[in-house]
């Protein structure tokens, strides 16, 4: 996938890659796919901790064995391990998990922890969350992930006021 920016910057985004782009005070950009095979990836879209920050972007390309079996942190505000940096207090982490392998996850009190799975299911601190679903959750014990069968996922650790989100006009579904 071919990325193009306002400030004339044009990126080719592969397997594997993350990319960060801060638009802050206007930068405008495109993406598009210039192969024959369909692409996938996911864009996430973070608040900053300020507002007009000035434009940039951060990419790094990463190997799927960096998150086999373990929490790895692609993206963060928090200096995590060689991730894309960004401007805000959150952290993006990928995970392929084997057939009855788990991670913990421990998020800081005041933390909002969204899960979205993108092959196969996960027991999440005893519920199910299946292919292409996602969990929102606001907990202060740690999360235990477990795979019946392989599965991949992300988690998605922010800064959150507890509760916020969960009514039955904002959200369908229920509280894992």
């Amino acid at each position: 996938m071919t990325h193009q920016d306002s400030m004339g910057d044009k990126t080719v985004i592969k397997a594997g890659d993350v990319q960060r782009m801060s638009a802050g005070t206007g930068l405008t950009h495109s993406e598009f796919n210039l192969a024959r095979d369909p692409v996938h990836f996911h864009q996430i879209w973070i608040l900053p901790d300020q507002k007009g920050p000035t434009p940039s972007d951060d990419q790094k390309h990463f190997a799927a064995s960096c998150w086999h079996n373990t929490l790895f942190p692609v993206a963060s505000g928090q200096k995590l391990n060689g991730a894309v940096t960004f401007h805000t207090a959150a952290a993006i982490y990928r995970c392929a998990l084997d057939q009855g392998r788990e991670v913990t996850h421990r998020a800081a009190v005041g933390r909002r922890i969204s899960v979205y799975v993108t092959q196969g299911a996960l027991d999440i601190n005893g519920t199910t969350v299946s292919e292409k679903d996602q969990a929102r959750i606001d907990t202060d014990d740690p999360l235990v992930l477990r795979a019946s069968n392989p599965a991949e996922f992300m988690l998605i650790d922010v800064p959150s006021c507890k509760g916020w989100g969960y009514s039955a006009k904002t959200l369908k579904g229920q509280k894992a």
